[in-house]
């Protein structure tokens, strides 16, 4: 089936028809984690809409190269040219190697992505392995002029890239200001003038993390990495690439401008970026000390939570939401994704107890025959995961229907009901059954007596013999089985 994509491009400020470079292959980047701390929940929402991406396109039947970066050389404090290296300052702090903290914390993003059902990149490379390559793009900028030596760093020159290229075409930011009111501290420190950023930062006495150059012992500055390692992987051009809106500026700003002044054209022909997960309205992270770890979700171990969430509800919580939109952290809505999860993989699971029926009834058919198409163009209207999550809850709403004897459905129909809803909510959106979410176990063996006897009180309803039909719930209620009417049907599940 034939699929257009479109995505919202950050660069144009509009959606746009996908069409990759080099078809069917798809070079895509994303920007990982520092790993100087445990992943948290604004780690999980890239992770989960970069997954989302990469799981369509696979399906669509590109050839996707997925590049995730591991920065192990630690941003600095203020995520700028000045301040300890965080991951250094970690390394400290604990008495440990400062490798020996990025392993821990890559471990455990690694584990924290694998219970969210995140797919491992294609590749995963870190900016310790590319220093090589960082100090060649380096080399590059100050051979075309865009930079200079100062004290032994090297600074991009902001204000002579902008006279011939322009720079804030992704963020939209007018430099001019800046620049001018920068002029002051000419001659003070050792920028030009403070738009200007590292490239490669002389490194001080007690900082750890260094590697020689010719312009001094050092490490490289944050931005040189992401370029560089796309480069490498995913040549000079490549189609994509992501992460969350707080990178917009001023990292993949500079990204594009070391791009342009290293090789003299832009790298990427799509920027994506998802954004923030809020607390009361601010960000959540690291920097501002309010975040909530993964792990802290999964266990319920944190004063801000009041149970805990598996990670499928995690997942679930996060595309309820479309990636641009932000999402604000509260009890109630993880407990209402619990719900409408459980909600969704019952209805799935209910599958296995539709009857089948010669033929189909004609709203039944009719449902059927549209859920894929209107589940795909949800997908293809730049990844609009909520709506599909509508459309599959629709389905549910006719599964228990079906369920209970006010519909029919034929085989074909129930297959193609079956393998819509197993496509989207499994194989694209990437949820799971979770074990010990459910007693699926036990509803499985005592499934078709209770149906049976379901059945029986159906037809005692229709008799409008209300005293058998008040007599099969209560005895189910006694054996430890829910029974409710609903205006969608009638449902069951065994209480724990």
């Amino acid at each position: 089936m034939q699929q257009t994509l479109l995505i919202y491009n950050t660069l144009t400020r509009r959606k746009e028809a996908f069409k990759p470079l080099h078809a069917p292959n798809v070079g895509m980047y994303v920007c990982g984690p520092t790993v100087y701390g445990d992943p948290h929940l604004g780690h999980a929402r890239p992770a989960i809409t970069f997954d989302i991406l990469f799981r369509y396109l696979k399906h669509l039947g590109y050839k996707v190269r997925y590049v995730r970066n591991i920065t192990d050389v630690g941003h600095l404090e203020n995520d700028a040219d000045e301040g300890d290296d965080k991951i250094a300052k970690k390394a400290r702090l604990e008495q440990l190697e400062p490798m020996e903290v990025a392993q821990y914390y890559t471990n455990r993003y690694h584990k924290a992505m694998e219970a969210l059902n995140v797919l491992p990149p294609s590749i995963e490379p870190h900016a310790t392995g590319h220093i090589i390559e960082q100090q060649q793009l380096v080399r590059e900028i100050l051979a075309n002029g865009f930079a200079y030596e100062s004290n032994g760093s090297v600074y991009f020159d902001v204000a002579k890239y902008n006279e011939k290229y322009g720079y804030g075409i992704l963020s939209g930011r007018n430099l001019d200001n800046v620049i001018n009111a920068s002029r002051e501290l000419d001659g003070v420190g050792e920028k030009r003038n403070q738009a200007d950023f590292a490239l490669w930062k002389k490194a001080q006495p007690e900082h750890i993390m260094r590697w020689p150059s010719e312009w001094s012992d050092g490490f490289p500055g944050w931005h040189c990495e992401c370029t560089a390692m796309g480069r490498k992987y995913l040549g000079e051009h490549f189609d994509i690439h992501g992460g969350g809106m707080d990178l917009i500026f001023p990292h993949h700003e500079c990204e594009i401008a070391q791009a342009v002044a290293s090789q003299g054209d832009q790298m990427v022909t799509y920027w994506m970026h998802n954004n923030m997960i809020t607390i009361n309205g601010q960000k959540m992270g690291k920097s501002l000390n309010n975040f909530i770890t993964l792990e802290q979700f999964f266990t319920g171990n944190s004063v801000t939570l009041t149970q805990a969430f598996t990670p499928m509800t995690i997942r679930f919580f996060i595309l309820s939401a479309h990636y641009r939109g932000t999402v604000d952290f509260s009890n109630d809505a993880l407990k209402a994704s619990e719900k409408g999860l459980q909600r969704l993989l019952d209805g799935i699971a209910d599958l296995e107890r539709i009857a089948i029926a010669k033929e189909s009834d004609a709203d039944t058919h009719r449902f059927v025959a549209g859920l894929r198409a209107k589940c795909y163009d949800a997908m293809n209207d730049d990844l609009q995961t909520p709506l599909v999550i509508s459309h599959l809850f629709e389905a549910c709403h006719h599964v228990n229907t079906l369920i209970d004897h006010k519909g029919a459905i034929s085989a074909a129909d129930l297959d193609e009901l079956r393998q819509t809803l197993h496509l989207f909510a499994f194989d694209l959106l990437g949820l799971r059954p979770e074990k010990g979410n459910s007693n699926e176990a036990r509803e499985e063996a005592f499934g078709r007596v209770v149906d049976m006897v379901l059945e029986l009180r159906a037809k005692a309803k229709a008799a409008k013999d209300w005293a058998t039909s008040d007599q099969i719930r209560d005895a189910l209620s006694a054996a430890g089985f829910e029974v409710k009417d609903t205006k969608d049907g009638v449902t069951w599940k065994l209480n724990k």
